[in-house]
């Protein structure tokens, strides 16, 4: 991508420097003296964000720690995502009551398809400092159990089961498995294989970071730095996420992107133009001033959702995701209807253009009345699927089609 295309091996430059020790930024271990010095020096970094497969696409609480290694990578630093294939098919018990359902190889593969792509609209796999793509079943399947067992020799039991989740399924009498214990053993490893400088995750993956950060101590006898990341949190304070089933995912439309965050409460733009944007830290702080001073929140939260979905999709679809926004819900009439045709093939056109992701996904969509023809009003029964009839109609709330 060419905004790095021209990176000097190294850079230095103050500002950039404070922004990435800051923004977003929970915690840095062991410091954020130390790694600033790290940052200063004329020593090349390496870092990475693992990410284990669960879901078919990336979210936007993925985008938090994605933009953190793009900071580093503009200032010249080497940035690995590593795809958790293999830790993907044990399922990390972060924030888990129970354990996670166990996924095949093929399952984390299959989810992982397009994360390269989808990852690459945050950080540059093109330039002259690209980004790398790792699996950790490349060492990880490998080991042996005597090497497993020496791996392990270097935690205790003790600092494993002080986990909070951990103590959380003891006091209830709830089951903890060997797998799930020792989850954070295989995740720490990654740093080790890899022999990497520092690590970036969201701050709910911190112990499974500071694993990794002990076992590069106790085996490499070298120094890891962490940076754990605030994460995105509705007011109630529940992390965003696939799991919690309010989530903007990166294969969503424009409009369906945009839709979703104009459906935020006002209290999250400061933080989502923080987390989720590029935007300067000097225009946030303006936006704060002006929402402080009784501005309505709308405007603030239209330049939101463009910037998120102008990273996630470019510019010129932000810009008609926006249009379309505002004439549907403003003016109260849709526009930019995407034409289909019912000659051929429909629902194959339907899928191609990326209204709906599948047949399923219509149906789901029919059955749930989330499907309207627009001149009556009228919601549409489950003969649409095979009939689809001539006529404009609304998807959900914010795609428009019609049927030619």
């Amino acid at each position: 991508m060419s905004f790095f295309a021209k990176i000097p091996t190294v850079l230095t430059d103050d500002a950039k420097i404070r922004e990435l020790l800051t923004r977003g930024v929970e915690r840095i271990y062991p410091s954020a003296e130390s790694l600033e010095k790290g940052l200063r020096s004329d020593r090349r970094l390496s870092l990475y964000l693992g990410i284990d497969p669960t879901g078919s696409s990336l979210h936007i609480g993925h985008a938090i720690p994605l933009l953190k290694l793009r900071q580093f990578q503009e200032l010249g630093h080497r940035v690995i995502l590593l795809i958790g294939d293999f830790t993907g098919m044990i399922g990390d018990p972060t924030d888990k009551s129970a354990a996670r359902k166990r996924l095949t190889r093929r399952e984390t593969l299959n989810n992982a398809r397009l994360y390269k792509e989808q990852a690459g609209h945050l950080i540059s796999f093109e330039g002259k400092n690209p980004a790398e793509l790792k699996c950790n079943s490349e060492w990880l399947g490998k080991l042996s159990f005597e090497d497993s067992f020496e791996i392990s020799s270097n935690l205790t039991y003790t600092q494993l089961v002080k986990r909070d989740m951990f103590q959380k399924r003891i006091e209830e009498g709830k089951e903890l498995y060997m797998h799930e214990f020792l989850y954070p053993l295989m995740q720490g490893y990654d740093s080790v294989a890899m022999d990497v400088d520092g690590e970036v995750g969201g701050n709910d993956q911190t112990f499974n970071m500071l694993v990794g950060r002990d076992l590069m101590k106790k085996i490499k006898n070298k120094e890891k730095f962490v940076v754990a990341m605030k994460l995105l949190t509705d007011p109630s304070g529940a992390k965003m996420g696939k799991t919690e089933g309010n989530m903007v995912a990166f294969s969503d439309t424009p409009s369906d992107v945009f839709g979703k965050l104009m459906s935020w409460p006002d209290s999250q733009i400061l933080s989502g133009f923080e987390l989720c944007t590029i935007a300067p830290l000097s225009e946030i702080e303006g936006i704060k001033r002006q929402l402080e001073s009784g501005a309505n929140p709308k405007e603030s939260k239209m330049r939101l959702a463009e910037a998120i979905v102008s990273l996630l999709h470019g510019e010129a679809a932000a810009k008609k995701a926006r249009t379309s926004f505002d004439a549907a819900f403003t003016e109260g009439k849709p526009v930019d209807f995407i034409e289909i045709s019912r000659d051929g093939n429909p629902m194959g056109t339907l899928i191609e253009k990326g209204i709906v992701a599948s047949r399923t996904e219509l149906r789901r969509l029919i059955t749930a009345g989330a499907v309207t023809r627009l001149d009556s009003d009228a919601k549409v029964g489950e003969d649409f699927v095979m009939s689809f009839p001539v006529g404009k109609y609304r998807l959900g709330k914010h795609r428009f089609i019609e049927i030619k």
